[in-house]
């Protein structure tokens, strides 16, 4: 990664060049926490939203998940195209993107206005979704850029639970669901304002995609992931507010213990991973989401829904298995271009799939939603049975 003359002065000391690294590193740790504060706010009160404010039905829930979704797709093309500027006047501008999408929310009057506000924020989400990553490493001191991505990954964490906690205060105050999303535009325009400090001498790279026949296993379940994953963030959370009338404040603390398991649970499924090996852990991982489907659609009762709603969230720890696996099979040179196909396959489904899920819901009933998201994660299981048996924590198939 390039690094520029605000890195690096023409005349050089090493306290200055540190003074620089803390100062950029510690700008992308607030942006980092900035967009965790707007994004959790935006995922926790969406559900009620969008079901009790704008009373969308199923299918239109569905096409603004599928038209949020394809964002991702157009990302990598943006980034492509905006290859060698400065990533953090890069980043200032998806944010400023996803903070008046995101603000915007609180006025929308009609189904079509809040498609065009999810287009706007999603479009700056996804855009700044590998800027922290790369713009950490180019900061980072030699040898401790796994300890500053760890550290920019942190604020986001601080982000999202601060995020959590002023929605919940917020609302037990009273406040409507609308101003909600004020407050994470504000902390997106927050965001933005921290990147344009960040020094400048930091190129874009634009992303490449490596689509190899020998990686087809990965792509596969990236595939799979990413279409029983929306079945989830789509209808879910959709499904308490719609049908068992959910209120704010009981999502709002849903997301809180989603938060928190996934928080304690992060280092030792990490560790278990580098133990077991992807193979044991995605088995395990796709067979309990295809009882956690079953049960969002056999079981009536609003208490077992919300556990299981809780635990659904907290198992997608369980998905970096699928990021460690492209460290086994790819060699180092390929792991971004490899990583970002697995994210085009990921998002190709997710706007497929609520588009389906929409129409199932109208015409079927909501169970057969979740009936079909468990028959994909039971899919799954066949795909993730093809993983070498792990051999040691560091074995890289690269052939």
């Amino acid at each position: 990664m390039p690094v520029g003359p605000e890195l690096h002065p023409e005349t050089p000391s090493a306290p200055s060049v540190a003074l620089h690294r803390r100062r950029g590193l510690l700008l992308v740790g607030i942006a980092a926490a900035g967009v965790g504060f707007a994004l959790t706010v935006q995922v926790a009160v969406n559900s009620n939203f969008v079901a009790d404010e704008m009373r969308l039905a199923p299918f239109q829930q569905g096409l603004l998940e599928a038209a949020r979704e394809s964002c991702g797709i157009i990302a990598l093309g943006v980034l492509a195209g905006l290859a060698g500027l400065a990533e953090p006047l890069v980043g200032a501008a998806a944010l400023a993107l996803l903070a008046v999408g995101l603000g915007a929310y609180s006025v929308v009057p009609t189904f079509g206005w809040l498609v065009v506000a999810s287009l706007v924020w999603s479009q700056g989400f996804h855009v700044w979704l590998p800027l922290p990553h790369s713009m950490t490493l180019a900061l980072a001191e030699p040898g401790r850029a796994g300890y500053r991505l760890g550290q920019i990954r942190s604020a986001g964490a601080v982000g999202a639970a601060a995020g959590l906690i002023a929605g919940l205060t917020l609302t037990r105050l009273g406040a409507e669901v609308r101003s909600l999303f004020v407050v994470a535009g504000a902390a997106g325009l927050l965001a933005a304002g921290a990147c344009l400090a960040i020094p400048r001498g930091i190129k874009t790279p634009g992303p490449r995609l490596v689509f190899r026949r020998k990686y087809g296993l990965y792509y596969l379940l990236c595939f799979l992931e990413g279409w029983r994953k929306q079945i989830a963030v789509a209808f879910a959370g959709y499904l308490l507010v719609r049908k068992y009338r959910a209120p704010l404040i009981e999502m709002l603390y849903l997301s809180m213990g989603i938060h928190a398991i996934s928080w304690a649970a992060s280092p030792l499924v990490g560790k278990l991973i580098d133990r077991v090996g992807e193979r044991r852990v995605l088995v395990f991982y796709f067979t309990v989401l295809t009882g956690l489907f079953v049960c969002y659609a056999a079981i009536p009762v609003a208490g077992v829904l919300y556990a299981i709603y809780v635990v659904d969230g907290a198992m997608f720890v369980f998905a970096m298995a699928l990021t460690t696996y492209v460290n086994r099979i790819a060699p180092k040179s390929e792991h971004t271009p490899t990583l970002s196909m697995g994210v085009a396959m990921n998002h190709v489904a997710a706007v497929t799939m609520p588009l389906a899920g929409g129409l199932l819901w109208r015409f079927a009933g909501h169970e057969w939603v979740f009936y079909i998201g468990a028959a994909v994660a039971a899919v799954s299981i066949l795909p993730a049975l093809r993983i070498p048996r792990h051999r040691t924590a560091t074995t890289t198939e690269a052939s």
